[in-house]
């Protein structure tokens, strides 16, 4: 029973280290203002390129994160461009 228990809790530690960039209430627009929030949209398109869209940009407002299609959220440029993610052409 102790073993299960130290399993779960590096799981849980792990989903929360995964999660650490995820957006604590859900989509956020560019007037949420992304002070100690991950506001950068990392969107993966049709044909599968990866491509990040920061507050303001030409597509931010329409585009839709799916955590299930791979579809992430950034805190800085930098961190999405260390990811292999692409700015998005304005």
């Amino acid at each position: 029973m102790g073993r299960l228990i130290g399993i779960i809790v590096i799981l849980v530690v792990v989903a929360l280290q995964i999660d650490r960039c995820q957006p604590v209430t859900g989509l956020f627009s560019s007037s949420d203002g992304g002070e100690g929030k991950c506001v950068i949209k990392g969107n993966i398109s049709l044909d599968g390129e990866r491509i990040y869209h920061v507050p303001g940009g030409e597509w931010y407002d329409e585009t839709r994160i799916d955590r299930m299609e791979g579809e992430r959220w950034f805190c800085s440029e930098e961190e999405a461009r260390r990811a292999g993610w692409r700015k998005s052409y304005e």
